[in-house]
C-alpha cells in the first residue's frame, strides 16, 4: 500500500517518529440504507472506508476522494458524524503515526462498488443487520453516523458528547 508523497517526504525528514496526522472515515449508505464496506489490504479487516487528508484539503473533499478512490462509488457527505482520536499506531517498518478522524455519514450517488486500488481486497454493500465481523472502533464509527443528527459526537474530559 503506497503512502501519499507527502507524507513519503515527511518520513524521510522525520523518520519513524511519532506523526499526528489528520484522516477522514465515511459511513457511505445506498439508498437501502445498506453501508458501503472494504476489507483492507494491511490487515484484512472490514471497515468503514477512509484515509488521510493532503496538505490543505477540506475534509468533505477529502472524504469523497477516499470513497472514490478505494471503492469507485460517488458519495456525498450530509453528516459530520464524530470527531475522534486513535490510540498510536506502529507500522511494520516502525513508523508511529496517531490520527485526528472526523467520521462523515455521506449517501452514495453513483458509480458502482469495486475493488479500486491497492488499498483494499474486497469492498461490498452490507445491510445493517448482516455486517461481517469489526472491531469495536469500526462499529463506534457506524453507531456515531447513523445515531447522530447533528451535532458530531466528541469527547471531552474523557466523555462522550453529542
Amino acid at each position: 500500500m503506497a503512502i501519499p508523497q507527502f507524507l513519503a517526504e515527511l518520513r524521510s525528514v522525520v523518520g519513524n517518529r511519532p506523526l499526528w496526522l489528520s484522516a477522514v472515515a465515511g459511513v457511505v449508505l445506498d439508498d437501502r440504507d445498506r453501508v458501503l464496506l472494504a476489507r483492507r489490504s494491511d490487515d484484512g479487516r472490514w471497515a468503514v472506508v477512509g484515509g488521510i487528508l493532503d496538505p490543505g484539503e477540506e475534509p468533505a473533499d477529502g472524504v469523497v476522494r477516499e470513497v472514490l478512490e478505494e471503492t469507485g462509488v460517488v458519495a456525498v457527505p450530509e453528516l459530520l458524524a464524530s470527531v475522534s482520536v486513535t490510540e498510536p499506531v506502529t507500522y511494520p517498518n516502525g513508523d508511529v503515526t496517531q490520527y485526528l478522524v472526523l467520521t462523515f455519514r455521506c449517501r452514495a450517488i453513483g458509480g458502482e462498488a469495486r475493488v479500486n486500488d491497492d488499498e483494499s481486497l474486497e469492498v461490498g454493500w452490507f445491510a445493517l443487520d448482516g455486517l461481517p465481523p469489526m472491531i469495536e472502533l469500526e462499529h463506534e464509527r457506524l453507531r456515531h453516523a447513523l445515531e447522530c443528527d447533528g451535532p458530531a459526537v466528541f469527547s471531552w474530559e474523557g466523555k462522550e458528547r453529542p
